[in-house]
């Protein structure tokens, strides 16, 4: 059986489960506080970070690599497209999310107001949730702009784009942290891929202290 290290909200985790769920791939989940290092942990991925996937035997780490081999070793249903011009739009947004959506929104209003909490390291600090609360305006925006254009945010097609994309918006609407009003192309295109059976493990986790908005779970919002 194949095995997941992961955190509940985390959206790398997600990102992952999302992929693996799409294929069809079983997967056990095992939630790991790896903030406290424990020893067996630390050595199934010496960065000390989740996600961790034991997949044949082997423990693999960071999502990126991780969603790309799942993708070499089952290709369908694909999450690439096959040109290479594609692959590439693909790769840009996956870490246009993982990077610089992560930096300016989730590690500001996700980290904030639930990391520091579940990890016993203080209270929010409101300027850093100031600070995502208006930068999720700007990455909102921009995904609009690319759903003005196509019918997915990499192309016409879904891809892993939009597993990273939903990965962290979903983890931030678990904390009502999205104005899904703001643009009614990208609510559009988060219904879709909200209502995809790889999603429903998403929507039914709960994180002890931390009980979901209504709408979370709720297809049509």
């Amino acid at each position: 059986m194949n095995r997941l290290f992961h955190v509940p909200l985390s959206p790398f985790c997600r990102k992952v489960r999302l992929s693996l769920a799409e294929k069809k791939i079983e997967v056990e989940l095992v939630e790991e506080k790896y903030w406290e290092q424990d020893p067996e942990f630390m050595r199934r991925n010496p960065a000390g970070k989740v996600p961790v996937l034991k997949m044949k035997g082997r423990m693999l780490a960071e999502s990126a690599p991780i969603c790309e081999l799942i993708e070499e070793l089952h290709p369908d249903p694909p999450l690439f497209p096959r040109k290479p011009e594609d692959r590439y739009e693909v790769r840009r947004l996956v870490s246009w999310f993982d990077d610089k959506f992560h930096n300016e929104v989730t590690s500001k209003l996700l980290y904030e107001r639930v990391n520091k909490k579940i990890t016993k390291q203080g209270y929010p600090d409101s300027k850093n949730v100031k600070e995502g609360a208006k930068a999720i305006k700007y990455h909102l925006d921009y995904m609009s702009w690319l759903l003005d254009q196509r019918r997915w945010l990499a192309g016409n097609v879904m891809t892993l784009a939009d597993f990273a994309a939903a990965a962290h918006l979903s983890s931030l609407d678990y904390i009502s942290d999205v104005d899904w009003d703001r643009s009614e192309n990208v609510r559009d295109w988060y219904a879709k891929i909200k209502s995809r059976p790889a999603f429903r493990s998403l929507l039914a986790d709960q994180v002890s202290g931390f009980p979901p908005p209504a709408h979370y779970a709720d297809l049509d919002f």
